[in-house]
């Protein structure tokens, strides 16, 4: 499988074609999801806080919400243009300032902030196997969660409980990412395994328990 995803025995050009190719057409699969989001969305309309279907209270998406999704792209935009034309540097590994030397490898390597969930996960199984195997069952659980609620009632609003868990998971991935960035030395390997369990208990356990 490493030798499929390298192209060869090593990283080589043909890896970095490959993963320059697919860092060019994630936009394009974003944007294509997007649309048929927005699809699904003016055939069979939003969800409401009641869970309730009604036609005699629905408004036409345009200009209603087109408009107000303008706005937020917009916004987001303005930030992404700042932080690229006048912050290049404000959110970047200080370790990529250091000069490269082949003879010394930096003592704690991780990933970008938005995957060290998934890294703290990683670690947290002392076997390399199951670690990857965990690594990816915390990125694919993500998507059977839409699965496990089987609710009529899509909206949170009036069960405190599921809000509870909901603002536990996000604790608990705070607490992930926090330990993605930690070297692994006691006690942050006892806290990231603790955290692992935890994120996969709420989803897969308690999560459908009060669907």
């Amino acid at each position: 499988l490493v030798r499929w995803i390298w192209g060869g025995f090593s990283v080589d050009n043909a890896t970095l074609t490959r993963f320059f190719t697919l860092h060019f057409l994630t936009p394009f699969i974003i944007s294509g999801l997007t649309m048929i989001h927005l699809l699904f969305l003016h055939e069979k309309g939003s969800n409401n806080p009641t869970g309730l279907n009604s036609d005699s209270d629905k408004i036409p998406f345009h200009p209603y919400f087109s408009y107000k999704d303008l706005l937020g792209m917009s916004l987001l935009t303005m930030g992404l243009l700042t932080l690229t034309l006048f912050l290049p540097n404000l959110l970047t590994d200080p370790e990529n300032f250091t000069p490269a030397n082949p003879l010394s490898t930096p003592p704690h390597i991780k990933p970008e902030w938005y995957f060290l969930f998934a890294y703290a996960i990683l670690r947290s199984v002392p076997n390399k196997l199951g670690g990857v195997l965990a690594l990816l069952a915390s990125v694919a659980i993500l998507l059977t969660m839409p699965t496990l609620h089987t609710s009529k009632q899509r909206s949170s609003a009036f069960r405190p409980f599921t809000q509870t868990l909901f603002w536990s998971l996000v604790a608990d991935l705070a607490i992930l990412t926090w330990i993605g960035a930690q070297p692994v030395e006691d006690p942050f390997i006892m806290i990231g395994q603790t955290a692992s369990i935890l994120y996969f208990t709420l989803i897969l356990f308690l999560f459908p328990l009060t669907a």
